[in-house]
């Protein structure tokens, strides 16, 4: 269990990281992993007040360097394309969801080459809830995994049977989360039968909560209310009950049995069966 790896985890834009993984990336680091972020865009077209394009992109990259030292990241990357938009209709040339998948994936690879990553962190396969750019993070550090020779891809997911209990509790409280975006909570995300991993980040939502604080500009603009604000700004036991847990799909792996409650669990099961000669 002293056996320190490395973490790279890939995310489409600035906030996706503490949305999705900050309580694991925080955990990693606390138990002295080595936790590498790296983001394929800056996120120009998001939603902000006051702020748009380069403008936007400059203010969410200074707010991504801030979440990732919350979280304890020792290295921050951004692969340089363009936010393509929620639906895929920013304007402009460079936007990732037209990138290559190959040229995307070389630039990813490199990273984690240089880092002798064990583990890299992505989406599921729709990207969670359907955004084009969070399908071709799915698709480019699949493919940069299989060129780097990365042993363990995990898909950052949420558990879509828990959503609608963590919606009617939040309810209760009298704080409504937004609406997926994309389509209805029946198709977003995955099922806990496909599940691999539920991390248990409960010690670790201080960080959580301060990494989804820093991405201030996510907090406000567009309609209604927004769920980096809303989470932000849950009490103590509520938030616990929704962000405690971070979901993760091994890709290559069947299915089944007790979810692991760590993210580097195959390792270490490998370097059981298969340990290294004594020194």
């Amino acid at each position: 269990m002293s056996r320190r790896y490395t973490l790279v985890a890939f995310h489409a834009h600035p906030d996706d990281e503490a949305l999705l993984t900050g309580g694991t990336l925080a955990r990693a680091a606390a138990e002295g992993h080595r936790v590498v972020l790296v983001t394929a865009t800056l996120g120009g077209a998001g939603l902000a007040a006051g702020a748009a394009g380069e403008e936007l992109a400059g203010r969410r990259h200074r707010e991504l360097l801030a979440a990732a030292a919350a979280l304890g990241c020792a290295r921050v990357e951004t692969l340089g394309y363009r936010d393509s938009g929620l639906h895929g209709d920013a304007p402009g040339p460079g936007r990732f969801a037209d990138a290559p998948v190959d040229e995307a994936a070389a630039l990813l690879a490199t990273i984690l080459r240089e880092e002798h990553a064990d583990v890299l962190t992505s989406y599921d396969a729709r990207g969670g809830y359907g955004h084009p750019d969070h399908v071709q993070v799915h698709r480019v550090a699949a493919r940069a995994a299989r060129l780097a020779d990365t042993p363990v891809v995990l898909e950052a997911t949420v558990d879509r049977g828990a959503l609608r209990p963590l919606l009617a509790l939040s309810r209760f409280a009298g704080r409504l989360l937004p609406a997926l975006p994309l389509g209805p909570v029946a198709t977003a995300f995955t099922g806990r039968a496909e599940l691999t991993h539920a991390v248990d980040v409960r010690r670790f939502l201080g960080q959580k909560r301060a990494a989804l604080r820093a991405h201030a500009s996510q907090a406000e603009g567009g309609r209604g209310p927004r769920t980096l604000a809303v989470l932000s700004r849950l009490p103590g036991p509520l938030f616990a009950a929704v962000a405690g847990r971070e979901w993760f799909v091994e890709a290559g792996r069947r299915p089944g049995g007790a979810l692991d409650d760590d993210v580097f669990a195959s390792l270490r099961r490998a370097a059981l069966r298969n340990p290294g000669p004594a020194p």
